[in-house]
């Protein structure tokens, strides 16, 4: 019997003793590199990654989107006879999006950053302000009276929560990063890596850049390392770094996200039609026509039936319906969040203003090349260096700016940013992935995409402007010694399209549109330096890490 106890204490012991041994090497396996055996995050030194990191956070405004394959391009009928949303096949990565479009809150928000950064008044940055701020006189009618929007509708506290629109795809563009910026600078300061409140008092060349902040963290904030490394937290890492190597955030550290920008139209598009509602299994029970699911725009539920599901133009002289019970509750636009969801959880993606995508408009989606992530538009670029073997940043005296084909001038980056310029051969040679810095035009525009590319050139352009597959006016504007503009309008007959490398997708119905327009596949374009008071934009953020955000669960 004795024999047996002592055997039982044996046996207890020796299987405590490899649970502990097991819960050791694992303990020690999770705490060293699988390549090296080396501890990682030792106070000696060595390799130091952050072990807590779970995954990315969803950034303000945002709405997780999961990625997946959908049908993309159209469902119904095409009397306007356009036939550029042919139905394809397309994959998504999951992504961020916009629960609603930009606010005029929101972009009042960034006016007055840069008012205060760039003062107006100072004339070497006049011209940054005044390039941000959305055109009011898109209101205007010759036969209508709207003087009240063209003068209200941006900046009076009863329109705040409306979406901002009479801003280009380029201002929808610059306020996207600026957006990136400001929320990444925030993040910075709450962790303690950077001084308390230092975003309010910035100088005009000092201004927070993520991507400088990244590449020449000593840089950031105009080489003021009293901010870049001014809060508690950065007091710490100092104490524990031997060098300079991780006294600052990197990407590694994955706390800073990635940017805000503008969507692609395949994104929007998914996101539009919240396929999710209608998922069985793997597969979607049909295909949606409005971002809601039936066919009809007025509610079948109980409570609201009859309702409008959306805000749009419903006839002629009908754009919100009869005085004391209103059909869609708007007349013009409509302040956000005024109607349900779809499936994504996503306000108004059919109607009150269309949205602006990133993406370059062509007439067709060219699935036989691609199928994944679709987008037309890349430009790369890479960060300028100088002499001295360290990035180039832009000071208040080198800002680059661009004269419109409308004659305004806007800025091109912001003293802070790291110069950019196009890429070269050191990253083309021998790939095959691509070969050229600007590649608006792949398969769609230059000359090995087709056998019918002709040279529309004339003898008042130059050589590189004939070499363009579609004849679409060209508006030049000069600047001559005293500032003063020289509009040249396009004066010639033989022009037969208006599509080029600066038109943008916009999409979804507006208030301005029929139902037709609703339809989340439907594509229409307009030039990327003009607005108008029917379209609008939100922003989006690409999902670094995994596809879902719940892991598998066993079905049964």
């Amino acid at each position: 019997m004795l024999r047996k106890k002592l055997a039982l204490k044996l046996f207890v012991t020796l299987v405590a003793t490899s649970l502990f041994i097991g819960c050791n090497n694992s303990r020690d396996y999770k705490d060293s590199s699988r390549g090296t055996g080396w501890k990682m995050n030792s106070k000696e030194g060595g390799f130091q990654y952050d072990p807590k990191y779970e995954e990315q956070q969803t950034g303000p405004g945002l709405v997780f989107v999961e990625g997946g394959t959908f049908t993309m391009g159209r469902v119904q009928d095409d009397p306007m006879h356009d036939w550029n949303n042919a139905p394809n096949q397309q994959h998504v990565q999951s992504f961020y999006m916009d629960e609603t479009e930009v606010t005029n809150l929101m972009y009042l928000e960034y006016l007055d950053w840069l008012k205060q950064v760039f003062p107006p008044s100072n004339e070497n940055f006049s011209k940054i302000y005044d390039g941000a701020v959305p055109d009011t006189l898109v209101w205007r009618n010759r036969l209508g009276f709207n003087e009240v929007m063209t003068n209200n509708y941006l900046r009076h506290p009863a329109y705040a929560n409306y979406p901002v629109v009479g801003v280009s795809w380029l201002q929808a563009v610059e306020f996207s990063n600026w957006r990136t910026d400001r929320v990444n600078e925030l993040t910075l300061e709450n962790e303690g890596i950077t001084a308390r409140n230092a975003r309010y008092d910035v100088e005009p060349g000092s201004t927070f850049s993520t991507e400088t902040y990244l590449n020449a963290p000593t840089m950031a904030y105009g080489g003021n390392d009293s901010i870049t490394r001014g809060g508690r937290a950065s007091e710490s890492i100092a104490k524990r770094s031997k060098d300079s190597t991780h006294l600052y955030i990197q990407r590694k550290d994955g706390l800073l996200m990635p940017d805000y920008r503008l969507p692609t139209e395949a994104e929007w598009e998914y996101a539009a039609l919240g396929l999710v509602g209608i998922r069985n299994y793997n597969v979607y029970r049909g295909k949606k026509k409005y971002p809601w699911e039936g066919q009809y725009t007025r509610s079948g539920n109980r409570r609201t039936r009859g309702d409008q599901l959306a805000n749009f133009k419903q006839g002629d002289g009908d754009y919100g319906g009869i005085a004391g019970w209103s059909d869609d509750g708007a007349d013009i636009t409509a302040e956000v969040k005024s109607y349900q969801p779809n499936d994504f959880g996503l306000y108004d993606m059919a109607g009150n203003v269309a949205e602006w995508v990133a993406d370059i408009y062509r007439p067709i989606v060219d699935d036989e090349f691609n199928d994944f992530n679709y987008y037309r538009g890349n430009v790369y670029t890479k960060n300028a260096i100088g002499e001295d073997g360290r990035v180039k940043i832009v000071t208040a005296d080198s800002i680059v700016y661009d004269t419109l084909s409308n004659g305004k001038i806007v800025a091109r980056n912001l003293p802070g940013e790291i110069l950019q310029v196009p890429i070269d051969e050191n990253e083309t040679y021998l790939r095959t992935n691509f070969s050229k810095s600007d590649n608006r035009d792949f398969r769609d525009g230059d000359k090995r995409s087709s056998r019918y590319y002709q040279s529309f050139g004339s003898e008042d352009e130059s050589e590189e402007e004939g070499e363009r597959m579609y004849n679409s006016p060209i508006q030049k504007v000069y600047a001559d010694s005293t500032g003063q503009l020289d509009r040249q309008y396009d004066k010639s007959s033989n022009r037969t399209t208006l599509v080029d490398n600066e038109v943008r997708v916009y999409k979804g119905g507006s208030w301005r549109d029929r139902d037709y327009w609703l339809d989340p596949a439907q594509r229409r374009y307009f030039p990327q330096d003009m607005a108008t008071d029917y379209i609008g934009f939100r922003c989006a953020m690409s999902r670094v890490g995994s596809k879902s955000k719940k892991g598998k669960r066993p079905r049964n």
